[in-house]
């Protein structure tokens, strides 16, 4: 029995080679972007790009999927494709071992991408993320606030009709100051909590997680980006 028979049994031999067939690029290689990431690669997309300048830090085992004691201090980006060729050979799984900023922009061709999947926390370089992808015409997929919460009640709509997350409202004003609408999101209604300080150092910037939030949010991000390749579902961008 092949690696993908059971999920050829679901959606057909046409649509699983769509997937084969699409290239797609995740930015973030993190507690989103990782479950993301792995669910793209085991769903059977045929070429997968990971981006991500940091390294796996302790902090990180809780909630990232690519953090093990044996991959502390390596480049998440690297460690993603290397366990992407583990899980499936013929998967064309690239590093790209930089964050996503001004200066590192220019050297992404997104014309060549089927989707983008947007799992950065930095506000300006998401909004960046998300102009550079609709200006190639790319559809993009972007995730916004998972931390400080242990509710995973996310859900897909576009960006306009998102609400009580805050991350979401600052997005949806840069782009709305861009003229850009339509732009689907991953998001939760709940407003987030407020974490105890008491594990920071003075200045941090401090955000509480915890192993099911992330992971929720990084695997409903890939089940909608399957279906949108495969037009098993209705685009909330069209």
């Amino acid at each position: 029995m092949s690696a993908f028979q059971r999920e050829i049994s679901l959606i057909g031999e046409e649509n699983f080679e769509k997937l084969q067939g699409a290239r797609v690029a995740v930015f973030g290689i993190g507690g989103v972007g990782s479950y993301a990431a792995e669910a793209l690669v085991r769903a059977g997309v045929g070429s997968l790009d990971f981006i991500d300048g940091d390294v796996v830090a302790e902090s990180n085992l809780n909630r990232q999927l690519i953090a093990l004691t044996s991959t502390l201090g390596r480049n998440k980006a690297e460690v993603m494709a290397a366990r992407a060729s583990d899980i499936s050979p013929s998967c064309r799984a690239a590093a790209i071992p930089v964050f996503y900023n001004e200066q590192t922009a220019p050297r992404f061709d997104f014309s060549v991408y089927d989707y983008v999947a947007d799992c950065i926390d930095s506000v300006s370089d998401k909004v960046r993320l998300i102009l550079a992808a609709r200006a190639a015409g790319v559809p993009v997929l972007s995730c916004m606030g998972a931390g400080n919460r242990i509710v995973s009640d996310f859900r897909v709509d576009v960006i306009e009709k998102t609400s009580g997350c805050p991350l979401a409202r600052i997005v949806r004003r840069e782009l709305k100051k861009a003229g850009v609408t339509g732009v689907k999101a991953v998001y939760s209604p709940s407003e987030p909590l407020v974490p105890s300080r008491a594990q920071a150092e003075k200045g941090e910037r401090w955000i509480g997680s915890i192993s099911f939030v992330p992971s929720a949010a990084g695997l409903l991000l890939a089940g909608e980006i399957v279906r949108d390749l495969c037009s098993l579902a209705p685009s909330a961008e069209k």
